[in-house]
């Protein structure tokens, strides 16, 4: 190549040597006219003859070379001379010889004499033409492949061509350079060897990665390189359209783009290695990581087996087990069992993404299930045997209360009060109905209660025996009450026992035994016969659970405020509060203490003191209605409690508040307590009607009832009031709100005599309706998921008519669950569908009272000025609408008109002649 021909063989090209193409295909070299040509070493020249005639294609060189050579200016010695060196050193195939004589007639006529007589000399098998001029060299050759020295028209420039040959060789010299590259490095990342651990292996990965990074910069570089210099080649034929590129040019094209295109294919195939290479390699990593934590689980789990294994106690108290559930639930979730179950389905995954180790992939995974199936049935079994033995000592802890509380009532039962007969009797009812509780502890049977938990019953516990001795007590003072009830005495008159008389009672904050406090506590209001009432136990039953869940609520209540709500403002833990919550505790805890303060300092109390007087008990939800609407500004904060609590439940502060509060649920599940107490209300009342049904007191609490549920529904309502989006006023000026609830709406418009209907509601919209006091809304109900979680509903404004406006129709024909709303003479009505009939009937009500309500109110104005006949217009629509759609049901009747008309003062007409005749045109022609 050129590039290693050196400075001497740039110089002699530089000389003007030539190659060029012949007609048919064989290359011309051309020696020109060069006074040093014999000072040229031969070493040199053989060097520059064997680049010249390494530049032609394979095909074009076997056809031979073509030399001429020029000696017009020179003399005979100068032609032998370079006949002879090229016969001496020519390495190529020779077609042909063509030499211009030199000109002048003493050298001419030697060079035909030399000629003659030294051809044999020259040692060429090819014929030697001696031409005298370059038109004679035009008989063989054409001109366009001749320069312009020669006669020729091919443009020729020989710095260009040296330019460009030595560009492309410097381009082939950086092509094998970078092959040689790819291939070194090929050969090493293919006898590189794996790593065993995961660091050796991402150290592997990184320093091949960046290896190959630096090739691909290479190659870049190379590719660039190449684009360049074909770029230079073709500049003439860019430049100007008409240009042509010379067949020598054609030939450079064809060597740099022959070039680019092996680049390409050492660059495909490098890519190629490189994939499968860097595939493994991650592979490894992957198995590496995998054998790592496969260690690790395996470890952690065999020992958590150990530990388990050793676990054997079962608890003696109820507290004692539920520690012991703790420390399993601890022991369970340190045995990384889902890690282990992951990781194996992490093993079956690269097994199906074709590792190359599946063979030592698929045992581990094996082992892994086989590690969690075991840790998971030992737990099993743990746990079976801890919840029986929390079953067992829950049934220990009631067979004693129960054990106390007949205790109890055998010490409570007078002597004196039981010998009369009706004593006896009472006492033996009392004695009947506790004897019978003790099925529901499953008592009643103390043998099928040993059989039940004989595996983990030990020699410590005694209940059993206690058991039997209480029951031995129970048979024998039976045997004495039937005894006494036989004798025939004289009856006595049930009456309530004085208080001196009565047994002492305990605080009602006072622990008593199960199953004590129910009759007893009532003792100084109620008579004998009260106690053996079924009444009685259950109301007395759900009281209690009232109060002590009320206690529970109180002190959850209590909890969240000074274990959490507090400690947002502890300087010591001001660092683990997440910014977003900063300055958001009125948002995360609405009026919580609010709620908490009226329930600790007044309703608790209130509800303690029913314990003694239960007949109070719906009178402390009706004192309280206006107290307990709290609540409904709870509710409606809820949504942006919950939002906050999705950005920031998981931050370390709530974590290590709960820890410290030793809560198992996490907050938000505590801040839904004030949501759940507001309906357990009603579900206790409910009860309490169920028993005291046709009792005294059942009107009160049914009362009391209706308030509870008024409240929730209240609550409800606010809840999607303030989903209200669009509308421009403020929604507090419309009254209160009484309805609310989604229905079909088709529309129909009347403008002046032309009816129009919107021929775009043939179906029907869905519209959610609010109906207040003093206006009814429509509006759109959409939802919209929030971060993943529940749909949130919001509601669109669209359209509203003022109450004082409208008029319904109860009726439609052909749907029973249809009825009409309209106003301004039918200008505009809406027909509106319920989701069933009852629905139907109860907006109906309520849209009848408010219409009614405000004829009352008009019945109620005596005078009015002039301005007001409007508004009075108003109502005139107002109770048109009532009589034709609810005339039938409308309480107290509709007046007549006389009567209707002296709702206002004579003198008011007087004032306004002209506005009454017009306004009787209109009542005479509606009412009559």
């Amino acid at each position: 190549t050129l590039s290693k021909l050196g400075k001497n063989i740039r110089k002699v090209l530089g000389k003007k040597k030539e190659r060029m193409l012949g007609k048919d295909g064989a290359p011309i070299i051309t020696f020109p006219e060069f006074a040093g040509f014999s000072e040229i070493p031969d070493e040199d020249f053989l060097n520059v003859v064997t680049y010249l005639t390494s530049i032609p294609s394979l095909e074009a060189a076997s056809i031979g070379f073509i030399i001429i050579i020029d000696r017009r200016r020179d003399k005979w010695s100068a032609v032998k001379a370079s006949l002879t060196r090229i016969a001496g050193a020519f390495p190529g195939n020779l077609q042909l010889v063509f030499v211009l004589r030199p000109s002048r007639f003493i050298q001419r006529a030697i060079a035909d004499i030399g000629i003659k007589l030294y051809r044999d000399d020259f040692k060429m098998k090819v014929p030697i033409i001696m031409l005298n001029s370059v038109s004679d060299l035009h008989g063989y050759i054409d001109k366009c492949q001749l320069t312009r020295e020669l006669g020729g028209t091919l443009e020729y420039g020989h710095s260009q061509w040296i330019h460009h040959r030595t560009a492309i060789e410097n381009f082939a010299m950086t092509v094998k350079t970078t092959a040689q590259m790819l291939q070194t490095f090929g050969t090493d990342l293919a006898e590189t060897e794996l790593p065993n651990d995961v660091q050796c292996t991402e150290d592997l990965l990184s320093a091949h990665t960046d290896h190959h990074s630096k090739l691909k910069d290479e190659l870049k570089l190379a590719v660039k390189q190449g684009a360049t210099l074909l770029t230079c080649i073709r500049e003439p034929v860019t430049r100007s359209a008409n240009s042509k590129l010379s067949p020598d040019e054609l030939e450079n094209v064809a060597t740099v783009e022959r070039l680019l295109a092996q680049l390409d294919e050492t660059e495909k195939a490098f890519d190629q290695f490189w994939t499968r290479h860097h595939l493994k390699l991650e592979q490894c990593l992957q198995l590496r990581h995998f054998e790592h934590d496969f260690r690790e689980v395996k470890l952690t789990l065999d020992n958590l087996m150990e530990a388990q294994a050793g676990f054997s106690d079962v608890g003696d108290s109820v507290s004692r087990v539920e520690h012991l559930l703790r420390e399993q639930k601890q022991l369970e979730e340190k045995g990384q069992v889902c890690k282990a179950q992951t990781l194996a389905l992490h093993g079956e995954q690269l097994i199906q993404n074709n590792h190359y180790a599946v063979d030592s992939i698929r045992p581990k995974c094996v082992e892994l299930r086989r590690i969690c199936d075991d840790f998971t049935n030992e737990t099993k079994k743990k746990y079976d045997i801890l919840g029986k033995s929390l079953e067992l000592h829950k049934q220990l802890d009631k067979a004693s209360q129960w054990c106390e509380a007949g205790i109890y009532l055998l010490a409570s039962q007078a002597v004196d009060k039981c010998q009369s007969q009706e004593g006896a009797e009472t006492a033996l009812v009392e004695i009947e109905k506790f004897l019978a509780t003790a099925k529901e502890h499953q008592l009643s049977n103390p043998k099928e209660f040993y059989n039940q938990f004989d595996t983990i019953l030990t020699p410590e516990i005694k209940i059993l025996q206690k058991l039997e001795d209480v029951q031995e007590m129970f048979d024998k003072r039976q045997v004495s009450l039937k005894k006494l009830a036989a004798k025939q005495t004289r009856p006595v008159q049930p009456v309530a026992p004085h208080p001196e008389s009565s047994p002492k009672r305990a605080s009602p904050k006072t622990t008593r035994p199960a199953g004590v406090g129910g009759p007893l506590i009532f003792a100084s209001r109620y008579s004998i016969q009260y106690y053996s009432t079924p009444y009685f136990f259950s109301f007395s039953h759900i009281i209690n659970e009232l109060i002590e869940t009320e206690r529970v609520y109180v002190e959850e209540l209590q909890s969240i405020i000074e274990g959490y709500a507090s400690e947002m403002d502890n300087p010591s833990l001001l660092h683990l509060i997440p910014s977003m919550l900063q300055n958001k505790k009125d948002i995360l805890f609405g009026n919580l203490p609010e709620i908490y303060d009226f329930h600790n300092r007044i309703f608790l109390k209130e509800l303690e003191n029913c314990i003694e007087n239960p007949e109070l008990l719906a009178r402390c939800f009706l004192k309280r209605k206006e107290d307990l609407q709290i609540y409904e500004k709870y509710c409606q904060n809820k949504p942006r409690s919950e939002a906050l609590w999705r950005q920031c439940g998981d931050s370390i502060f709530f974590q290590e508040c709960q820890r410290k509060l030793d809560h198992k649920l996490s907050l938000d599940a505590y801040l839904l307590k004030p949501v759940q107490r507001i309906t357990k209300y009603q579900l206790l009342l409910k009860e309490m009607l169920k028993c005291s049904k046709n009792s005294e007191g059942t009107a009160e609490l049914e009362e009391a009832l209706a308030t509870v549920l008024d409240i929730i529904k209240s609550v409800n309502d606010s809840m999607h009031q303030i989903a209200i989006t669009g509308y421009e006023g403020d929604v507090g000026e419309l009254g209160k709100l009484l309805m609310q609830g989604s229905f079909n709406v088709w529309t129909d418009h009347k403008k002046g005599h032309n009816k129009v209907k919107d021929l775009a509601r043939f179906k029907p919209m869905q519209r959610h309706l609010f109906l207040y006091t003093k206006m009814l809304l429509f509006c759109k109900k959409r939802e919209e998921n929030t971060d993943g979680h529940e749909k949130t509903a919001s509601y669109s404004f669209k359209n509203s008519l003022k109450m004082s406006t409208v008029g319904i129709t109860e009726n439609v024909k052909g749907d029973n669950k249809k009825f009409e709303i309209w106003y301004n003479g039918r200008e505009e009505v809406y027909i509106i569908q319920a989701s069933s009939v009852e629905l139907k009937n109860t907006w109906i009500s309520e849209i009848r009272k408010v219409l009614t309500g405000q004829l009352e109110a008009c019945r109620g104005k005596t005078q009015c000025d002039l301005m007001m006949l409007p508004s009075f217009c108003s109502c005139c629509l107002t109770f048109l609408a009532v009589k034709n759609s609810l005339s039938a049901s409308v309480s107290p009747p509709l007046p007549s008109p006389p009567l209707f008309l002296s709702f206002f003062s004579f003198s008011y007409f007087t004032q306004a002649r002209k506005q009454l005749i017009q306004f009787e045109s209109i009542y005479f022609y509606f009412f009559l």
